[in-house]
């Protein structure tokens, strides 16, 4: 592992903040230091970790107040600033810990107590709260604050190093890295976080003043310094020590289980996983809670996956305890699936996630009666899902949740893997990984992050997605936590839609027109979320002509547009909800010229009544799936279908004004494409309506359907 520090970067970070008067020279060492330490994910993965710095500032009434600078809760080393830092005052934790030392409260379930029930406020109590930026967000104190505050070093940094965690998370793990490490570092047996940690890092100290850092086993490595640069260095030395000694390790062989001859793809595979991991929200209401999905299968990770008793291995515990909140304690791992045998594969999931939950069950109630944690059970569903010969699925309730999740539990396996070869993988045991993994100061983390809205865990695609109506359909959508694919012919106005819906947008330029190419952009959607679950079939171009008059050129190019267009996306999103076996919502823009035809207009309006029919066939056929139909009739939106142009020459010919025109309805108010995007929002949300056609256009008594 490479030493990243160069006092010139250095330099600039601290002349890019020291004109910020509050901001100490000593925290903006730190912020660099952590950016070093964050920027390798061998080291922390996704908020994991923590650094810190003790330092004085300044009361409001001028009084000096010694404080220590640690990361906050669930922040990510690799971009952590300034105002990432919360400032805790240093005397009332060191009056705590003279008071547990002095034995005024010494046993072990005063120490549980205290971290369970009045930890989190005692930490909030003592902030130190300043004016401008410090602490003027939601930020919660590190769970690890007072270990920090505990050891009398200036400078501590605490990484998660898959190294240690190979050679800690053995049945020798001392002595191990004892051989790695010598007699400069401490040894921590594992406890959970909180008060009886730091206790026990502080007689780790005291017995060896002269140590560089110490190893929590299973659970990280620590290092101080008197500078922020002299801890980072001991880090990195540390975290070499530790590889050179398990690079000089015998490996094992391990027996390799036999495959099919062909393993199903993904595109194939991850519906089917996806549906048997959602949830019914209310039992009997058909109503699915459903996660995102990422997908993963580096060379090393495959290697895992080879292993002849996987699933016995699976089931060893997490690397750190810091992982269980993401990931659960241990994955679900899948049968092989053999390419000629979907079905077969999917019947078999499902018994797999069956057996998966109820063995969750059992162990929440098993370790609650235990631990006496006055706690709910989270979902039972798995996070981390090990596909044999094809690679693993992360599962979060957002796209980004999903990759934190596949990050994690790809790195693991590897360093799982790693562990087993030089010895004997062994992780924390069931009950602490349940006082983890149901504590509350870690599940804040999760519910910190986790992203809100009707839609969360959904994937939603929106055809003509560059166009107004697609475009601000697409934003209605994301506003309420779907994750979002837009499909549009043109590339540059794709990337120009895209840039206005924000990260995380799935872009895919595609010619509706063409089978093809939209069976590739729904395999395309598979691979990066899993499936899908909403589809607004939006693409549509007014074409115009007297019927008498007309070629057939363009009466066939415009059903190609208008109407086979959206047979072919709603079959490719059929044949993905059935294989999810969830349901899902598919969404059609027709047009009020399906039943109030305008003249000259027969080119575009035939085309969209026979997409009114297809509307309420895809519910009368695919009602039993669970999969519901409707569609939006919508009338003189500004859009790419009627142009200034076109306003501007209706309007004459009419002898309106524009105003006139595009609010000549029953209420005399211009329809905007966001009004047709809440309808596409409502009708998504209205999990008992099908073969329904909502009327967008201001009141048009002759384009009524009812």
């Amino acid at each position: 592992m490479l030493n990243l520090w160069n006092e010139s970067d250095l330099e600039k970070t601290v002349a890019g903040r020291i004109d910020a008067a509050d901001t100490p020279h000593e925290l903006v060492e730190l912020v660099y230091a952590s950016r070093l330490l964050g920027r390798d994910d061998r080291l922390v993965m996704h908020g994991g970790g923590n650094t810190s710095v003790k330092s004085v500032l300044n009361d409001f009434i001028g009084n000096h107040a010694n404080v220590i600078y640690i990361k906050a809760s669930g922040v990510n080393l690799a971009s952590v600033d300034v105002q990432d830092f919360t400032p805790v005052r240093i005397e009332p934790l060191r009056k705590l810990q003279e008071m547990y030392a002095s034995g005024q409260r010494h046993s072990e379930e005063d120490i549980r107590r205290f971290s369970n029930r009045e930890f989190k406020n005692f930490l909030f109590l003592n902030l130190f709260t300043l004016t401008d930026h410090m602490v003027s967000r939601s930020l919660s104190p590190s769970i690890e604050t007072l270990l920090h505050a505990f050891l009398p070093h200036r400078y501590i940094m605490h990484t998660h190093s898959l190294a240690l965690l190979t050679l800690s998370n053995q049945t020798e793990g001392e002595r191990l890295c004892r051989e790695a490490l010598g007699e400069s570092y401490g040894m921590v047996p594992y406890i959970q976080p909180g008060l009886g940690l730091a206790k026990f890092a502080v007689n780790a100290y005291e017995e060896n003043p002269a140590i560089e850092g110490m190893v929590l086993h299973k659970h990280g490595l620590v290092t101080f310094g008197d500078s922020a640069k002299e801890a980072y260095d001991r880090m990195i030395d540390g975290v070499n020590r530790i590889e050179e000694r398990i690079g000089s390790a015998e490996r094992k062989v391990f027996a390799s289980a036999p495959l099919p001859a062909a393993i199903a793809s993904v595109e194939q595979v991850a519906p089917i996983v996806r549906g048997a991991c959602s949830f019914e929200k209310t039992p009997g209401e058909k109503d699915y809670q459903s996660f995102v999905l990422e997908f993963r299968n580096s060379p090393g990770l495959l290697d895992y996956l080879k292993l002849a008793d996987l699933e016995a291995f699976s089931k060893k515990g997490a690397m750190t305890p810091d992982f269980i909140i993401r990931t659960k304690n241990h994955p679900l791992v899948a049968p092989a699936p053999d390419a000629g045998d979907l079905e077969g594969f999917g019947k078999a999931l499902r018994e797999c996630v069956e057996r998966y939950v109820e063995e969750y069950r059992a162990y929440f109630e098993r370790q609650q009666a235990a631990t006496g944690m006055d706690v709910s059970m989270i979902d039972p569903m798995p996070r981390v899902v090990l596909v044999p010969g094809l690679g693993l699925f992360g599962l979060g309730r957002s796209a980004a949740d999903a990759k934190l999740t596949a990050d994690i539990a790809e790195h693991s396996a590897v360093a799982m893997l790693d562990a087993e070869s030089i010895g004997c993988f062994e992780s924390i045991s069931e009950k602490d990984a349940f006082e983890i993994e149901y504590w509350d100061m870690e599940q804040a983390k999760v519910r910190k992050n986790r992203n809100g809205g009707e839609f969360a865990g959904k994937v939603a695609l929106v055809t003509g997605g560059a166009g107004a109506i697609g475009l601000a359909t697409a934003k209605a959508f994301r506003a309420k936590g779907a994750e979002l694919v837009i499909m549009d012919l043109d590339p540059a106005a794709l990337d120009k839609a895209a840039e206005e819906l924000g990260a995380g947008t799935l872009v895919i330029p595609c010619d509706v027109t063409n089978a093809a190419a939209v069976r590739s952009a729904f395999d395309t959607i598979c691979r990066t979320f899993g499936g899908l679950d909403i589809v607004v079939s939006n693409v549509g171009v007014a074409l115009q002509g007297r019927i008498g008059d007309v070629s057939d050129e363009l009466l066939r190019k415009s059903f190609e547009i208008n109407f086979f267009s959206h047979q072919t996306v709603a079959q490719n999103a059929v044949r993905l909800m059935r294989a999810q076996g969830t349901g899902g919502t598919l969404l059609f823009n027709v047009s009020k010229q399906a039943v109030n035809p305008g003249p000259d207009f027969g080119p575009y309006g035939l085309p969209k009544a026979a997409t009114l029919f297809l509307v309420r066939q895809y519910a009368l056929d695919h009602g039993r799936d669970g999969i519901r139909s409707n569609g939006v009739n919508a009338d003189r939106i500004r859009s790419g279908l009627l142009t200034p142009e076109m306003i501007k020459a209706r309007s004459s010919a009419r002898g309106l004004s524009e105003r006139e025109y595009m609010a000549g309805n029953l209420l005399s108010l211009e329809v905007t494409a966001e009004d047709v995007a809440d309808a596409f929002v409502h009708l998504a949300l209205e999990a008992k309506t099908t073969g329904s056609i909502t009327t967008v256009d201001g009141g048009n008594i002759a384009a009524a359907l009812r």
